[in-house]
């Protein structure tokens, strides 16, 4: 279960940019999280290295959870090549795992070589060089990731990207809308869309390249597609009523949205080509937060149809309606894993919403958080994480938890209020 010591852990690294909107707490972890050490990486060219690798990647795996990375203060020494380990040194202090590597620059590009070991066993576990001109920020996460994966068996996912709305009050009771990605770690934020009308149900394409989302600019919601480097947009819907609620299909040609042009909130697909519409359901009930399955063969719902909100599912092809969820009288906002084997949603107990999951091959419920307002759960695309929108000292913040419920952190916002997360894909 959850390690609720609460170590308010903040996780300041020397490279952090001091106007990141979003910070680090880590508040439960593994009960026993593996010992690690991440040695400082050496620097082969003149002057100091923009960012320290080894924080970044230490910060990394000690925000997994599954890991406890060693203070540098602790280390007897700081080996840069594997020659210089001194495995009796590291068993004493009970590391299980070390890393180290080295930084040089080479034509213009950053090389860096890095090497694990298994203390234990005196055993190296692989060795590696990156050569790349990119940020070393994305270096470093690249890094975790490898040995994320070497360790765990499962990809790493610090490279990724995570979207978010921030709302700020300003004077005179207007509000200020945001849309920002960050890193995976909220740093490195950058703002790509900003507006005094609300900003809702940002959505990634399965390539990372393009997003969508609800803007209310103009007075009305629409549905907006835009480039995520170039900033170049276009309208994808702006009929009367509701158009909410984008959802890209895995294979990137259609996107599913919730519509009331004909009346009522149904459910509708459209080919992104040829800009054709299908609805897909057609019920007196709300039909709303569509969500594709990772196989693109159904659609899973948000609906009132039995009386209370429950989430459904639709078949593509055929239209066939089946209901998923009979655990309490609402749940809603659903996602279904990468794997396809759970399904993540917002669940009430009580006046309480928490985020749960249920299995749905045996059925198994199981509430992950314990606080009072979650809502807008996101899965990462190893299905390992769930990050979500919720509610801290009166603040909206985000809050993110394993799957399994045994690994637990918080986003707090230093300006305004976050709202509606969603986790990027594997970035190509």
């Amino acid at each position: 279960m959850n390690l609720r010591v609460f170590l308010l852990l903040f996780v300041f690294l020397c490279s952090t940019n001091l106007y990141a909107s979003l910070t680090i707490e880590i508040t439960g972890g593994a009960d026993n999280p593996i010992p690690l050490a991440v040695v400082p990486f050496g620097w082969h060219h003149p002057g100091i290295p923009t960012e320290d690798l080894a924080a970044i990647i230490s910060a990394d795996l000690q925000r997994s959870g599954l890991f406890r990375s060693m203070g540098r203060e602790d280390m007897l020494s700081r080996p840069e090549f594997g020659d210089e380990v001194h495995f009796r040194d590291w068993r004493l202090l009970d590391v299980q795992y070390l890393v180290l590597g080295s930084v040089k620059i080479v034509n213009d590009l950053y090389q860096v070589h890095y090497e694990l070991y298994d203390i234990g066993s005196a055993r190296k576990l692989g060795n590696w060089v990156v050569s790349d001109t990119q940020d070393l920020r994305d270096i470093a996460h690249h890094i975790s990731d490898v040995i994320y994966q070497k360790l765990t068996g499962v990809k790493g996912v610090f490279s990724t990207k995570l979207m978010y709305v921030t709302v700020e009050q300003r004077s005179q009771g207007m509000q200020k809308y945001q849309l920002h990605i960050s890193d995976e770690d909220g740093l490195r934020e950058k703002t790509i869309l900003e507006s005094t009308q609300p900003i809702m149900s940002p959505a990634w394409s399965p390539s990372g390249r393009q997003i969508a989302y609800v803007s209310f600019q103009g007075g009305r919601p629409a549905i907006y597609i835009q480039e995520r480097k170039t900033g170049k947009r276009i309208k994808l819907t702006g009929f009367a009523g509701i158009n909410g609620a984008p959802d890209w299909s895995p294979d990137a040609k259609y996107m599913a949205m919730a519509l009331s042009k004909d009346g009522n909130p149904e459910i509708y697909v459209m080919e992104l080509a040829t800009k054709k519409l299908r609805r897909l359901t057609n019920h007196y009930a709300i039909d709303t937060e569509p969500r594709w399955a990772p196989d693109g063969k159904s659609i899973i719902f948000t609906s009132n149809r039995g009386g209370s909100p429950q989430i459904y599912r639709v078949s593509v092809l055929t239209g066939k309606v089946d209901r998923l969820t009979f655990q309490g009288n609402y749940n809603a906002r659903a996602e279904i894993s990468p794997d396809g084997q759970d399904l993540v949603m917002v669940h009430r107990e009580g006046e309480q919403f928490h985020i749960s999951v249920q299995n749905l091959r045996n059925g198994t419920f199981t509430n992950l958080t314990n606080t009072d307002l979650d809502e807008s759960p996101s899965i990462a695309p190893n299905g390992s994480m769930i990050i979500y929108a919720t509610q801290h000292k009166g603040r909206g913040v985000l809050g993110a938890v394993a799957i399994n419920g045994v690994v637990e952190y918080r986003l707090p916002s230093k300006i305004g209020e976050v709202r509606e997360p969603v986790w990027s894909p594997y970035l190509r």
